[in-house]
């Protein structure tokens, strides 16, 4: 059985004291531990949330990474300053990095490989345009994301990657996939990874659904065969609408 991941994306939002809050109110609810619950602050919280955190069942996570130990980029974090803040987790190549930021699949790659380098666990985000979804294309890009972002990794290397389907259309949006809708892409995400990997990779593979996923569709996505999980945006604000998101994958586990 694939273990569930609520992994909570913050994005540009809270402060150091509004993250200590959202985490006490979090802590407050009682959880059953039959999901990973992961949340990504923004890197000026990391440290606050993750002493906040200690000893309970949240982790940590960092919602980027640059490729270089350190040097003249301004602006950028490494894995390593990563680590020491006390996350354990990367989000990489978020459709926001790469509409807003320029991120290519080259560059996803160079995040992922310094990621595993240095023992973070990488959600690597994948997903099509509306634009895309309409001409037929989804498949061929979530494949040549998945070729161009995993490129030179080998099978060992996967057991520390985790995938989240993100349809662009659907993040902030409030609309949704179908159920349907994501357990097929999530299904085709398997089967390109069985194709570049082996079977029992693809078997093991942990793969999240990102794109409005709020308490109210949240048990219906989780409980499809492919969903491992959910990379939650705008809900992850609230620690009662969050936890009802982790109650419902514990609900599905």
């Amino acid at each position: 059985m694939r273990k569930i991941i609520i992994a909570g994306n913050w994005k540009m939002n809270n402060t150091i004291e509004e993250a200590r809050r959202l985490v006490a109110g979090l802590l407050e609810h009682k959880v059953l531990g039959k999901v990973e619950i992961v949340v990504a602050p923004p890197f000026t919280a990391i440290h606050a949330v993750a002493a906040a955190v200690t000893g309970s069942d949240i982790q940590v996570a960092a919602q980027n990474l640059y490729w270089e130990e350190s040097g003249a980029f301004t602006g950028e974090v490494s894995p390593q300053m990563i680590l020491e803040a006390g996350a354990a987790w990367v989000i990489i190549g978020h459709s926001e990095r790469r509409q807003l930021f320029g991120e290519t699949g080259e560059t996803v790659n160079k995040r992922i490989n310094a990621a595993l380098k240095e023992g973070l666990k990488p959600i690597v985000c994948v997903g099509e345009t509306l634009e895309e979804r309409e001409a037929g294309k989804t498949f061929d890009v979530l494949n040549t994301q998945l070729e161009e972002g995993l490129a030179g990794l080998g099978a060992k290397d996967m057991d520390a990657v985790s995938l989240a389907y993100e349809p662009v259309w659907a993040i902030g949006t409030g609309k949704t996939a179908t159920s349907g809708q994501a357990d097929e892409a999530h299904r085709k995400i398997r089967e390109k990874i069985a194709a570049m990997f082996d079977n029992d990779t693809a078997a093991g593979i942990r793969i999240l659904y990102g794109g409005s996923v709020k308490p109210s569709n949240a048990l219906e996505l989780l409980s499809c065969e492919n969903v491992d999980g959910a990379l939650v945006g705008g809900a992850s604000l609230k620690a009662e609408d969050f936890t009802a998101i982790i109650k419902a994958g514990e609900e599905a586990s």
